[in-house]
């Protein structure tokens, strides 16, 4: 039996993936620890409630996994920029991985409002 594509779980795994990267390089090269401990918690955090919510036990168990998702999407976007305006990570970098933070944003957006349509009919 072929395993259902999941997009949004897909491209919040391999955004893990980056975002650790990112976290080695940081402490590693920049020796920055507290800004990069807070992105590597929220941007592998974002997987992590996806695959949760794949076995939610109710609608609402799943809406919920996916607003604290959303919401660790958006705190992302925000150490990304503070890491590019404090010239921690250079333009180039921010972006390369920013807009990879925004789709999946978008994605967790259109997957929040499309499940609370669903669970007020």
């Amino acid at each position: 039996m072929k395993k259902k594509e999941n997009l949004v779980m897909d491209k919040s795994y391999a955004f893990a993936l980056r975002i650790i990267g990112l976290y080695k390089y940081l402490t590693s090269e920049k020796k920055e620890y507290v800004l990069s401990k807070q992105l590597l918690r929220s941007g592998t955090a974002i997987g992590a409630l996806i695959k949760e919510g794949e076995h939610a036990q109710s609608k609402a168990d799943f809406l919920n996994k996916m607003n604290v998702a959303l919401k660790e999407a958006n705190e992302v976007t925000y150490w990304l920029q503070l890491l590019n305006d404090s010239s921690y990570i250079s333009e180039k970098e921010y972006n390369s991985i920013f807009p990879e933070s925004e789709a999946i944003l978008k994605m967790l957006i259109s997957i929040v409002k499309t499940t609370k349509q669903n669970l007020n009919r």
